[in-house]
């Protein structure tokens, strides 16, 4: 019997509920189909879920062809609205009453994968002797609930099967198949409105795990679908009256003008938690093309107007060589040095540092100038894939492994990597069972697939690399020790950006990297090249990226950028660094974190060395902006009320 969903008790209360509402294990209800008219008339009441579920149950049903299952769409009261299955398990199916028509809600039919998650609002799996009538324990169900974008259950997608065609991964399929229905709804119900795409890894963004949140064109929070509201950790009612500069950290002005002056351009926002997301904004209605230019100062173009077009492409990683990496920081160089060392010799390195470091970067160039350059690299993100999926997209599985993997099994990560190099990067975010069969795979040099029973051989290179601290989750019985002295042969920590000393030359070469044949700046203005050296840069090397890519756009044209071109969240960063610097020297008896911190943020901006030369001009926007609001504006820019009042009595000046 297979375990339980994270809740043991989940069968025993829907078998308990059966009960109650009097239905006897052993009886074979009679249960008649809702006739042609009326089922057309059920869907027709369900047409926006079932016009968006069919493509996707037809993918769905490919992929578990000849599995002896079935993918079923139900209204939320648990009717069958459509089915697409296996010819040789129709029959089957039919005996039980598995078609359109029919009710499967609990109180109809007991505990079964449809109704109890529709009862519980909760993914669930129903398997053989799990069903509460005995005639239904031929089967094995997997089901997840559908929401709409208001978070209310419209529905559910099920696949049901023969139960010796039970696999724990089938759920998962389910679920995304679920999720992907939603996300359609989501874009369907807000076509007209103003919507954020964002993920904290950007290669998510554009696909099913991307979070969308919507707006009004006032900056009114209108809703947000489940990866959204699991990034925010707050439910859809805790985000209702939010204001867009609370949920992003930056006024809804400033994404308007990315939109309308770099559509489908990337754009780094920082959540309520402090995580910082790379986003996406975009707008399907053409009326808010003047909206969005009123605020970016552009001339009218066409930005909405014809078809929607498909995310650009991502564009390849630059090259990245040892060589290209020193770029003049002693402490980079001596890491440079020690993995040089190492070249042509098949010996682990795990790289730590704090995220944006560069870490990638660096596997990169190890691959690069060792003699597997001509084999693939291979990246694995082990923080962004959930743990239901890290072990297939890591082993690969054979045909028939998944119900819904049939014909079209996967090699793996580690297969593709062979010859090459398998970056793993987060592997402190790894699963214990995974880490169990990679250890496995180290030390055989071999992989078995999910579902197979012949050992592949595999000859690569490992490099791991993580911001955790391994040791202390060594400690916690979170990662294995065994592990980590396999993948350990070489470390390195590579420093935080702000502890570095050739910051000057990192922008010259993220520059020139920009692509050839656009208007943009290859360099920057002796006083933006001065602000960057007092920005705390808590993104690293990727924060630097994203702030020169968009002050790139917003001085296209220009020889330099200069300071105007910066975006309004690096200025954030750089009082906050201020004020921390100015914080440590308060005396240790101020009366608490909070006082020190806020005197910390007036002083800095009464730092003439510091800050004078930009600050006053940045409090006059926002004053301007905010219709001189005080209040408003010194919540905005993180500063006290008294601080912009003195620069409003002294004239437009902080000092």
């Amino acid at each position: 019997m297979p375990a339980r969903l994270g809740r043991p008790d989940v069968i025993a209360q829907a078998h308990a509920r059966s009960l109650d509402i009097g239905l006897r294990a052993s009886e074979t209800p009679d249960f008649q189909p809702l006739r042609r008219l009326a089922l057309r008339e059920l869907v027709e009441r369900n047409q926006s879920l079932y016009t968006h579920a069919l493509p996707v149950m037809e993918t769905l049903h490919a992929q578990i062809v000849d599995t002896q299952s079935m993918v079923l769409l139900t209204d939320d009261h648990g009717v069958i609205l459509h089915s697409l299955g296996d010819s040789d398990f129709v029959e089957k199916a039919n005996r039980v009453a598995l078609c359109p028509g029919v009710s499967w809600a609990e109180a109809d039919r007991g505990t079964n994968a449809i109704g109890t998650a529709l009862v519980d609002a909760q993914p669930t799996v129903v398997h053989a002797d799990e069903h509460f009538l005995h005639a239904n324990r031929i089967l094995t169900c997997s089901c997840a609930p559908i929401a709409d974008p208001f978070g209310r259950t419209i529905g559910a997608l099920d696949v049901s099967g023969d139960t010796r065609g039970f696999h724990k991964h089938t759920l998962a399929l389910v679920r995304m198949s679920a999720q992907m229905i939603e996300n359609h709804l989501f874009s369907n119900q807000f076509a007209d409105a103003i919507r954020v795409h964002f993920h904290a890894h950007a290669e998510f963004i554009g696909t099913l795990f991307e979070g969308l949140a919507a707006f009004a064109p006032d900056g009114t929070f209108l809703a947000a679908n489940r990866s959204a509201l699991f990034q925010f950790g707050k439910p859809l009612a805790g985000l209702q009256r939010q204001p867009f500069d609370a949920l992003f950290g930056v006024p809804f002005a400033q994404l308007l003008q990315q939109i309308a002056r770099a559509p489908g351009e990337s754009i780094v926002l920082t959540l309520p938690s402090g995580v910082r997301v790379v986003a996406r904004g975009d707008y399907a209605a053409p009326r808010y093309v003047a909206l969005a230019e009123d605020f970016a100062g552009t001339s009218r173009v066409p930005l909405c107007g014809g078809p929607r077009h498909a995310p650009r492409a991502a564009e390849p990683a630059p090259l990245a060589t040892l060589e290209t990496l020193d770029t003049g920081d002693a402490q980079v160089a001596a890491i440079l040095r020690r993995v040089a060392k190492l070249r042509g010799r098949d010996i682990p390195i795990l790289v730590l540092g704090k995220t944006g470091t560069g870490k990638e970067w660096l596997a990169r160039a190890i691959h690069h100038d060792s003699p597997r350059r001509a084999a693939p690299f291979v990246a694995v993100n082990c923080a962004s894939l959930p743990d239901t999926l890290i072990e297939a997209e890591l082993f690969g599985y054979e045909d028939g492994a998944f119900t819904g993997a049939k014909k079209r099994g996967s090699v793996g990560k580690i297969v593709q990597a062979d010859g090459g190099t398998l970056f793993l990067d987060e592997i402190g975010d790894m699963p214990l069972a995974q880490q169990v069969r990679l250890m496995r795979v180290l030390q055989e040099r071999t992989v078995v697939p999910l579902g197979g029973t012949r050992a592949l051989p595999v000859d690569l290179r490992i490099v791991c690399a993580t911001h955790r601290n391994l040791r202390a989750m060594i400690e916690a019985g979170t990662f294995r020790e065994d592990l980590y002295y396999r993948i350990n042969g070489l470390v390195v920590t590579l420093p935080a950006l702000r502890e570095r000393t050739d910051l000057a030359a990192l922008i010259t070469r993220m520059l020139a990297l920009q692509p050839d044949g656009e208007r943009l700046p290859r360099r920057v203005s002796a006083t933006v090249l001065e602000r960057f050296a007092q920005c705390r840069w808590p993104g690293n090397l990727r924060q630097l990226a994203n702030v020169l890519r968009t002050a790139s756009i917003m001085a296209e044209g220009a020889q330099e950028i200069d300071v105007e071109d910066l975006p309004d969240d690096f200025w954030q960063d750089c009082i906050d660094a201020a004020a921390d610097a100015i914080a440590q020297a308060q005396p240790a008896d101020a009366d608490n974190d909070d006082d020190r911190r806020s005197a910390a943020h007036a002083s800095a901006h009464e730092t003439p060395a510091r800050m004078e030369d930009w600050q006053a001009a940045l409090i006059a926007q926002t004053l301007a902006r905010l219709d001189g609001n005080v209040s408003a504006a010194a919540r905005e820019l993180g500063l006290s009320r008294n601080t912009v009042y003195r620069y409003l009595r002294r004239g437009g000046t902080t000092h």
